[in-house]
């Protein structure tokens, strides 16, 4: 399928996402270095799992005062092998192993594509919709609104593009025309 336009909302969960990745690997890194120095014999696990991790958060921590996207997946999916040898809070492996696996689709901006005969909303499930479901779509001033026929709304805030003042002219008049065409 070709887009006439594709429209990029700002994901605004990443910072939450990324301290909830922090949180659990730091709280990794303490009870593997605990572990470590509380057992009788010494865990080549528990020393190298707690190493790994906290150089990928320090890693990470740099990428982030340069502003540069960071994904904290490979840290959980090491702790959480690590975590299945300790002999408390096991359970925590499923848990580590399903955010390490949702992280990327957690960070990934929404999209959503205007073409001739649909829109299609690009999420972790596709919704598509046609444009007899809209009563109007407006995008203004970084902002896109999306105003169904059944009374109900989406408004988001999109990413930020160079030349938007003609770009949100040209989709406004895009979408009038589709909107007028299909009779709404």
């Amino acid at each position: 399928m070709v887009y006439q336009y594709v429209v990029t909302l700002k994901n605004q969960n990443n910072r939450y996402i990324d301290i909830l990745g922090l949180i659990l690997s730091l709280f990794s890194v303490v009870s593997f270095t605990l572990e470590l120095m509380g057992s009788r014999h010494v865990s080549v696990a528990y020393l190298i799992g707690a190493l790994v991790v906290l150089g990928i958060v320090i890693y990470n921590l740099a990428q982030q005062a340069k502003k540069r996207k960071v994904y904290y997946s490979r840290a959980l999916l090491i702790a959480a092998l690590v975590w299945m040898k300790m002999p408390y809070l096991q359970w925590l492996v499923f848990l580590f192993i399903i955010l390490a696996l949702l992280e990327y689709q957690a960070k990934y901006s929404v999209e959503i594509g205007f073409a001739d005969n649909e829109i299609v909303i690009n999420s972790l499930f596709k919704k598509r919709y046609t444009w007899k479901q809209f009563s109007n779509i407006v995008l203004r001033d970084g902002l896109i609104t999306l105003d169904f026929t059944n009374n109900r709304i989406l408004q988001r805030e999109v990413e930020d593009d160079e030349d938007e003042d003609a770009d949100e002219d040209e989709f406004n008049d895009y979408c009038r025309k589709q909107l007028a065409n299909t009779g709404s």
